[in-house]
This record gives structure tokens, C-alpha cells and sequence, in this order.
């Protein structure tokens, strides 16, 4: 055993040995699950009025879940680089959705801190920083699709072999990770943990995304759930949030949103061919569909979970459970442009569980970012965060030894790549307090500010109330502060 790799054990022991029983001296097994497009409340204990998702909710009542976590950016390629490198996209230079390839394979991914320490790493499946479906640095294992990929029949590259696939994609990657599992389980497990990281598709819509970020509107965007689930919620109807928009019109008080919709209402006048892949309103076949998938999700959980408890290694292994964004089911008259700054989109799932805790906190209030992943999971690996790491270990949230560990949460948006064209100019920063939510939209001179205790739906802008003044310009204050510290200049 390398001196590194004994060093992060013994720092594992010394860190929680008032939190946690260490059956071996072996750091656990990380096992983090990125589900695409997940919605906060897309799982039955996160509120969705008819999904059941039972692992899902086992593993929730056995760790910890996060009730305020937040996408540090609400879309796919910025916010997946801001899981692996812990960084806020201004950071890491991955701003959007366009294939910056060589970029990414130049970001500081935390998995090659993990394999430095002795950890034999995997990717398995969607990874989207960039197209290239090429393995990146810090991977031992990679195995993953080319740009989004599709649903049934994909096309495979597992490290420099294409390979074609036969089935469907979320069952496919549970075949790889569970047999990466069995593999590293088959070796002396007191000599190597492993961290597996695995990119559902599932629940993103079958597309087509070209590099420079626009989408092929000659192909449906469906929701497509494996077959043995399709039908099972077809009389199902989902209960809309107070905010929902039946005829897809912005809120009046919401005057960036409400011009942006003028011009979606001319492009879809021109253009029927967005009309339909707009789904506005958002159907309820697109929302049954999604919990359809959804359920083959949970089942890849269960099989995952199945795996490492067959193996004798479920009490030492941690399991990180997210997503990269949310999506609107017409709330505030959004559909599918999910990138937007309410809570639907930027709010995140996020479950962490890890048997060797004792008692861990089941639900943590404090406001958290999808940058502390990589701290966290260095953190239970007994590895020291480098310093490019900007998010922090939420392990002190799970055991009760911190109640918070930011006052605010920062949160970007760049509009750079255009697959929307209302949206092109539509570039945000927002400031997420203990009560309150700050919006400034950086190319107009507007803002928004929302009570999220009174008003948790954002139905009601207060920006332009005299009582609210003060605090408007404090988290101005706060906005400009954790702006510069996110591009290193504080």
C-alpha cells in the first residue's frame, strides 16, 4: 500500500471517528449517480404526485437528503463540469452547451485525486463536455456516448473501442456499472476502493445537439421509457404547482421573461417545426413519460445497491445521488427551455448515503451548490481538497457537526450557445439566501426578488417595492461579492 494511499486512510479514521464504526481500514467506495434532467421533486419522497420510486426513497431514509441543494448552473454541460472539477463555470470555462472538447479534457476533475490515492475510477455513460465520446484523464475505466446519444440500440465507447449496443440506454449502463462492481469486488478489496461515476441519459428527451449548441428540429424531442414500463402511469395526472401556465404566458411581473416569450411566439408562428418540439405547456404524456423513465432508474439503483450488498461492500460504499438540471413542466410558461433562473430548473435532487454514519442528519436545510460534490467526496475518501476546488464538504451537514456552510448560494448562467432564440440574451446571475432569492439579468436593467418562504412558487417579483430597497441592494452587494470570489478575484 502506497504511502499516499495509507496516509488517506489514516486521515479517514482520525476525521470521523466520532461519526463513524471503520470496519476496515479501507476508504469506502464512491459511487455518484448523475440522472439527466431531474427535476428536485422528480422522485416519489421529493413530492411527485403519482412517481414511486422506492430505492430511491430507501436511500433517502437511510442517508441524508438535501432539501436547498442548487445547480450552480442550470444546464447540462457547465453544471456536469462544475460536479467533477467543484468549480462555478466561470471557473472551469465550460459555459454552456457547445463542444468545447479540447477544454474538456483539460479540466481538474477530482477523479484523478481519487486514483493518485489508489482508487480504481470509472465513468459510465453520458458525458457532455464536449461531444467527443473520448476517455478523459483521471479514468480508469470509461465507458460513454457520443454527444446525447439515443434511447434504444446506442452507440457505445468503451476507453478507444466503439462498440453497438443492443437495448435500452439505462439498463445498458447498469450492466456496465454493476460488472465493474463484481470486477473490483473479485479483486482483494482490502487493496483498492473504487469510485464509479454514472451519467444517465435518462430522463433527457431523445436529440440531436450540434456542437455549436443548437438542436435537430427534424428529430422529436420524446421521452422514451424502456418498454416493460411504458403505459404504467397512462391514466396519471400530475398536480400542477400554483405557477403552472396552461396557455404558456410569461408571469406579469417577470418583464425579461415576458419580451423573450414575444419573440418564441413570432420563431413558432414561422416555424412549425418548433411548435411541436416546444411541447409548451408541457403535456401530460411528456410528464408520464419522464416518470416512466424514471422508473428505470430507480431500478438501476436497486440493482446497483443489490450488486455492492451481494458483494459484501453496501456498508462501505457512499452513493451520491443528483442531477445536472431541472425542467418546467410549464411553470412560469417555461417547457423545455429548463435553463432558466426559478426553482424548478435550478433547484437540484441530492441524496448522499453512507452506512458506516451513525445516525446521520436525514434532512439538511443549509443551502449547499452542486460544487461541493468533489469536496465531499474527497472528503470521505480522507483526501485533502486541492485549492482549485471553490465548493466544500458537505460530510460536517451529514453528521450534525455544521448546520450551514455559506450564508448565500451563487448561481450562473451564460446564454453564449443559442438552441433557443429567445433565450440568447437572457444571461443571469442569482443570489439564493435563508429566505430570499436575488435575480439580475446582466444585459437588461432589470431584476427580480422573491420571498421563498411566502411565496415559494416566485409569483410575486418585489423588486419594485419601497420596503424591499434595502435588501435589494444588500444582496446586490452579496451578487458582486461571491461573482468575484467565483473568478478568483477575492
Amino acid at each position: 500500500m502506497n504511502t499516499v494511499f495509507r496516509n488517506s486512510c489514516l486521515a479517514l479514521a482520525l476525521a470521523f471517528t466520532a461519526n463513524l464504526v471503520i470496519a476496515k481500514e479501507l476508504p469506502p467506495n464512491i459511487v455518484m449517480i448523475v440522472v439527466d434532467d431531474m427535476r428536485f421533486d422528480e422522485w416519489s419522497g421529493g413530492g411527485h404526485s403519482y412517481l414511486k420510486t422506492p430505492t430511491i426513497d430507501q436511500l433517502a431514509q437511510q442517508g441524508t437528503r438535501f432539501d436547498r441543494a442548487y445547480h450552480a448552473t442550470p444546464l447540462c454541460s457547465p453544471n456536469r463540469a462544475s460536479i467533477l472539477t467543484g468549480q462555478y463555470p466561470s471557473r472551469h470555462g465550460i459555459v454552456d452547451n457547445a463542444s468545447r472538447n479540447q477544454a474538456s479534457f483539460m479540466l481538474d476533475l477530482f477523479p484523478k485525486y481519487l486514483q493518485a490515492a489508489g482508487y480504481k475510477t470509472a465513468h459510465i455513460g453520458k458525458w457532455h463536455m464536449g461531444n467527443s465520446p473520448a476517455p478523459r484523464p483521471g479514468y480508469d475505466y470509461w465507458l460513454a456516448i457520443e454527444g446525447q446519444g439515443t434511447t434504444y440500440n446506442p452507440t457505445l465507447f468503451e476507453n478507444n473501442t466503439r462498440i453497438e449496443a443492443e437495448g435500452y440506454i439505462t439498463d445498458i449502463f447498469t450492466d456496465k456499472a454493476t460488472a465493474f462492481i463484481k470486477a473490483q469486488a473479485d479483486k482483494t478489496q482490502a487493496e483498492q476502493p473504487f469510485f464509479l461515476y454514472i451519467g444517465h441519459k435518462a430522463i433527457h428527451p431523445e436529440a440531436v445537439q450540434q456542437d455549436d449548441g443548437t438542436t435537430d428540429l427534424s428529430v422529436p424531442k420524446e421521452f422514451i421509457p424502456a418498454g416493460r414500463h411504458s403505459g404504467a402511469y397512462a391514466d396519471a395526472v400530475f398536480d400542477r404547482r400554483p405557477s403552472y401556465s396552461s396557455n404558456a404566458s410569461a408571469d406579469p411581473d417577470k418583464p425579461v421573461i415576458a419580451n423573450a416569450f414575444k419573440l418564441r411566439a413570432e420563431i413558432l408562428a414561422k416555424d412549425p417545426r418548433w411548435k411541436s418540439a416546444m411541447d409548451l405547456g408541457v403535456s401530460e404524456d411528456s410528464i408520464r413519460n419522464r416518470a416512466e423513465m424514471m422508473l428505470a432508474v430507480d431500478e438501476s439503483l436497486a440493482r446497483i445497491v443489490s450488486e455492492l450488498k451481494k458483494q459484501d461492500i453496501y456498508d462501505n460504499t457512499a452513493i451520491i445521488l443528483t442531477s445536472d438540471n431541472g425542467y418546467f413542466f410549464g411553470e412560469h410558461g417555461f417547457s423545455l427551455e429548463r435553463r432558466m433562473p426559478y426553482e424548478e430548473s435550478v433547484k437540484a435532487p441530492l441524496i448522499i448515503s453512507y452506512p458506516q454514519l451513525q445516525k446521520p442528519v436525514k434532512a439538511v436545510d443549509a443551502l449547499v451548490l452542486s460544487i461541493d460534490l468533489s469536496a465531499t467526496a474527497l472528503d470521505l475518501a480522507g483526501i485533502d481538497s486541492p485549492s482549485t476546488i471553490q465548493g466544500q464538504s458537505l460530510v460536517p451537514l451529514m453528521t450534525g457537526r455544521a448546520n450551514d456552510i455559506r450564508p448565500a448560494a451563487l448561481i450562473e448562467y451564460y446564454s453564449n450557445e443559442t438552441p433557443f432564440p429567445w433565450t440568447a440574451q437572457l444571461d443571469y446571475r442569482v443570489v439564493i439566501s435563508a429566505g430570499h432569492k436575488y435575480i439580475k439579468w446582466l444585459r437588461f436593467d432589470e431584476a427580480e426578488l422573491y420571498d421563498l418562504v411566502k411565496d415559494p412558487f416566485e409569483q410575486n417579483n418585489l423588486i419594485g417595492m419601497p420596503a424591499y430597497q434595502k435588501l435589494v441592494e444588500q444582496m446586490h452587494r452579496q451578487l458582486q461579492d461571491l461573482q468575484l470570489e467565483a473568478l478568483g478575484l477575492k
